[in-house]
């Protein structure tokens, strides 16, 4: 057992004016399962690769404990080969009969090792770089977004096996995965980082209460410097209209005064304007116990969505339908049946490489929204409504590069709601000024996302949106959704997103 001391860490990227981590001090145990928990663009993967030490940085990180990332970076000519060929590449000194010891944890058998490492599905992929990273001793393990692309009988696998081991960071904003599989959490906050004890649901809860403290205590002292502002403004006004009438009288109307009540009258406006002067003081006061308590508050936006009604309440027929691959032996599936009715949100679900994906093409070819670009033989039906609108996000996001406002005029966007709509997702108005490949993977997601929202449609297909997406703004698009319910049809892996949002589950078998 060891731990990782972080003192005064302030990090920037070069020629980046706004700092990534500033002055920031926290300590954590290598014996720990910690959830890293923040915001898309925050900075979790950029502290994983701080501790790798690939970037310098002010202050310090001290520790005796020795790191390894997941996920490895595998080239193109590794692609080629076998993982037990390679292996010693990614992680050196591992040995193979202690990876096909993780294997068998994992549920999977000793010949993924010997297969062209291309041949392998994503899950498989997956759990072969994960045998090799717990394969080895004493090491405190980064892990980032383990889960991605995974089909959901892959996603249960890797939970139960994370649940089963220890000392390890893990990156994820899949909440049921952070809460079966961490004890700690670190979060980044908006000027702040903590460490907690406990899992996510322990630290949400935590979090809600605190913020419902620091909203009460907010609305308090608003109440009380508007009190005091208000006590201050009639007591200088009153210390003003006292004051002018040092000077002259009528001695018709004020008989009773005289030259000497000039004084008297000095006295009691300096007496009144003292009252004002203390009031200030304790405005400021409360304005001083009033700052910083909203600071680190997660505040969700609302966002809001345009749709289109068709005419018909029927917008896709999907029967006795079939697709093959040209050259394929076996059909992709035989016989699917379903229908998409207004008001309809279909969550397509199968293991990866069922044709989930495929089929979401097939649906956008018919409509007009892509061109015929795959070597397919179909029978059946497909058909969709005359004139429907689809507003499609695609499941990868690593196309997008250059100029943000550039990528608004190639795609027809509103300029002005596309970027109103970001800012309600937590972009920063810095990030509009730079270049979308240098954003993090999140961001890049929520460039897509806030595309189709931007965008009035009949119908919202959506390929596997929350990869990388951050668990507020998980939340922020299930309010959303289950608010203005519109007519979809989309792939996600996340349990509790399908749960609260899906209104029907259409199951695609691996193979028929």
């Amino acid at each position: 057992m060891a731990q990782i001391s972080v003192n005064d860490l302030t990090f920037y990227y070069d020629g980046s004016f706004d700092p990534v981590f500033e002055h920031v001090s926290f300590s954590i145990d290598t014996n720990w399962k910690l959830g890293f928990i923040g915001r898309n663009g925050k900075g979790k993967t950029t502290f994983l690769n701080l501790l790798l030490g690939k970037y310098e940085y002010k202050g310090s990180i001290d520790t005796v404990t020795d790191f390894d990332y997941f996920p490895y970076r595998i080239t193109d000519g590794q692609m080629q080969l076998s993982a037990s060929e390679f292996m010693d590449e990614l992680k050196a000194g591992c040995e193979q009969w202690r990876i096909l010891c993780e294997l068998g944890k994992l549920g999977e058998d000793a010949e993924l090792l010997y297969r062209p490492y291309h041949t392998l599905s994503h899950g498989e992929q997956t759990k072969v770089l994960l045998a090799i990273l717990f394969s080895g001793d004493n090491e405190f393990l980064l892990i980032d977004e383990p889960t991605n692309h995974l089909d959901q009988e892959a996603r249960e696998t890797v939970k139960q096996y994370l649940a089963s081991k220890k000392g390890f960071i893990l990156v994820s904003h899949d909440r049921d995965l952070l809460d079966s599989c961490t004890d700690h959490c670190l979060v980044l906050n908006r000027n702040s980082i903590e460490v907690q004890n406990g899992n996510f649901s322990v630290w949400w809860e935590n979090k809600q209460r605190k913020d419902q403290f620091a909203m009460a205590e907010n609305e308090k002292h608003q109440k009380e410097i508007q009190k005091l502002k208000q006590a201050a403004a009639r007591t200088s006004d009153w210390a003003d209209r006292n004051e002018r009438t040092k000077i002259g009288f009528d001695p018709v109307k004020e008989h009773d005064r005289s030259i000497s009540s000039r004084s008297y009258i000095g006295a009691k406006t300096k007496k009144m304007q003292s009252r004002v002067k203390q009031m200030e003081k304790r405005i400021c006061r409360e304005l001083e116990e009033k700052e910083g308590l909203l600071q680190d508050l997660e505040t969700v936006a609302d966002l809001k969505l345009v749709q289109l009604s068709h005419h018909k309440s029927r917008l896709v027929t999907i029967k006795d339908y079939s697709l093959k691959y040209a050259g394929a032996a076996e059909p992709v599936w035989n016989g699917l049946t379903f229908e998409i009715n207004k008001g309809d949100r279909i969550a397509l679900s199968g293991k990866n490489g069922c044709g989930k994906s495929t089929l979401i093409k097939m649906i956008l070819q018919k409509s007009g929204l892509t061109d015929n670009c795959m070597s397919l033989f179909e029978e059946g039906v497909c058909e969709t409504a005359s004139g429907l609108v689809i507003s499609y996000v695609e499941q990868e996001a690593g196309r997008l590069k250059g100029d943000i406002t550039a990528y608004c005029q190639e795609h027809d966007l509103d300029r002005s709601l596309f970027f109103a709509i970001l800012r309600q997702m937590d972009f920063d108005r810095v990030q509009f000024t730079k270049k979308m490949e240098d954003y993090s993977e999140g961001q890049k997601k929520k460039i897509l996302l806030a595309a189709s929202l931007s965008k009035p449609a009949h119908l919202y297909i959506w390929d596997e949106p929350l990869n990388y997406i951050d668990i507020f703004s998980r939340m922020q698009l299930e309010k959303l959704l289950l608010a203005y319910q519109p007519t979809m049809l989309f792939v996600e892996h996340d349990v509790r997103f399908c749960e609260k949002i899906a209104t029907k589950i259409v199951e695609l078998p691996a193979h028929c």
